[in-house]
């Protein structure tokens, strides 16, 4: 056990129990999102978005009406969409979408801000690029984080750092490599994405005060 995973993973400190991933558990879960009319509802709009009203991203007002949907649905805290629908624009995305560039993500997350610092916005761009191929790009947050690091220390399905969750290309690997340990590859990547959340917000939840 890595010392930076005892001293930071709320994973270790609470000693939570999860139920080992396997087909039954994971459609288990899948099945549950399907009766959550708010999530499911909620994806559904942001589908038909972004796969057939506004498929490209070669107009600012499409891609800007993009960002501030998946700001708003997800909290992704984006302190300017002007300023991100801009950025998108200006990397001409969609060649790189459709050949599934993993660099595309790290490239979308760095945003200057009015101070001129850089800040990464690598969750949203984790969202941006999975809503255009949701069965290419998977979708980082802070409870598939933990619940990925909750089996690492738990079975050490695979060996990767924290860090190694932030930089995408290790990141989808790590979702392979757990695809494969619990043998649950007839799943897609995104119904991965939906067992991944939702059993880490159930075990992990956030307290806001």
């Amino acid at each position: 056990m890595d010392n930076e995973y005892q001293k930071k993973s709320r994973v270790f400190k609470n000693g939570v129990k999860v139920p080992t991933p396997s087909v039954e558990e994971v459609q288990s879960y899948l099945d549950l999102w399907d009766k959550l009319e708010n999530y499911t509802l909620q994806e559904n709009a942001l589908n038909k978005l972004f796969l057939t009203v506004y498929p490209t991203n070669t107009e600012i007002n499409d891609i800007l009406i993009k960002v501030a949907s998946l700001n708003d649905f997800y909290s992704t805290n984006i302190f300017s969409p002007f300023k991100m629908a801009k950025h998108i624009l200006e990397l001409k995305i969609d060649d790189r979408l459709r050949a599934g560039d993993l660099t595309l993500i790290n490239d979308i997350a760095l945003l200057e801000t009015k101070a001129g610092k850089t800040v990464s916005m690598y969750s949203f761009a984790t969202k941006y690029c999975s809503h255009h191929l949701p069965e290419v790009y998977p979708i980082y947050d802070s409870y598939v984080d933990d619940i990925l690091r909750h089996f690492k220390y738990v079975d050490r399905f695979y060996e990767f750092d924290k860090a190694d969750l932030k930089d995408y290309p290790k990141f989808l690997n790590v979702i392979l490599q757990f695809q494969k340990y619990y043998q649950i590859e007839k799943f897609n990547i995104k119904e991965i994405d939906r067992y991944l959340w939702q059993v880490g917000k159930k075990h992990f939840p956030r307290t806001y005060k």
